[in-house]
């Protein structure tokens, strides 16, 4: 389902280039892998490039035997929006729109046609995620926890057949820590979705079906 082939990522510094990630093969089919490596391994930059948002130096990233980075940018942006959820390690919600706007505007966005649709939908994975009663409420108004929740859920609103965490319970208390960890256990189980979690947290890694190591950029024993 996603295959990576020698991918690389080399930035320009001033004290000369950088190798992030050097020459990695990856394949996942489904399930719960979670990339584990001390900061700086590379795995944050990893999972940009698969995730389409970080163009790489060398390598392929095929989902579904797509070459996503061949594709021209207005083809890419639509499989970013709906083929593939992304939650990051801080709270990337809008702050100028209420939560249910947040979790909405990718459906709305894949699809403007139906704003009904997708703000049921919207609704649906508030109450899922245990923060219904904060639907219209703003960024600012709820905990970084219900906004993590709210992350998640917009993630989810095109059903992504990818979805990618990097570090998505750095700074969240451990009872959200544990809800969060066990709706991605859910989500891989039923096989709703790939799912890859960038983590330096072993304890966490331990709960994916596969753990990949990382370090200098390159997928150790």
């Amino acid at each position: 389902m996603l295959s990576c082939t020698k991918l690389s990522k080399t930035y320009a510094t001033e004290r000369g280039p950088v190798e992030a990630v050097n020459g990695v093969d990856l394949e996942l089919h489904g399930g719960f892998t979670a990339l584990v490596g001390a900061s700086g391994s590379g795995k944050s930059s990893l999972l940009a490039m698969i995730g389409g948002l970080s163009r790489p130096t060398a390598g392929a990233v095929l989902l579904d035997d797509t070459d996503i980075w061949s594709l021209p940018d207005s083809k890419l942006a639509r499989i970013r929006n709906g083929r593939i959820g992304f939650v990051f390690q801080f709270s990337s919600l809008l702050p100028t729109l209420r939560l249910i706007d947040n979790v909405a505007l990718p459906a709305l966005l894949a699809d403007s046609r139906d704003g009904g649709a997708a703000y049921r939908r919207a609704a649906d994975l508030l109450d899922r995620f245990g923060v219904a009663q904060h639907r219209d409420a703003y960024p600012a108004e709820v905990s970084a926890g219900e906004q993590r929740r709210a992350v998640i859920a917009r993630a989810l609103i095109n059903a992504p057949a990818l979805l990618l965490a990097d570090e998505p319970t750095s700074d969240l208390d451990a009872v959200t820590e544990g809800d969060i960890m066990q709706e991605f256990r859910t989500l891989a189980g039923r096989g709703a979705a790939t799912l890859v979690m960038v983590t330096h947290n072993l304890r966490l890694a331990e709960q994916a079906d596969r753990i990949v190591h990382i370090a200098a950029g390159r997928i150790v024993p």
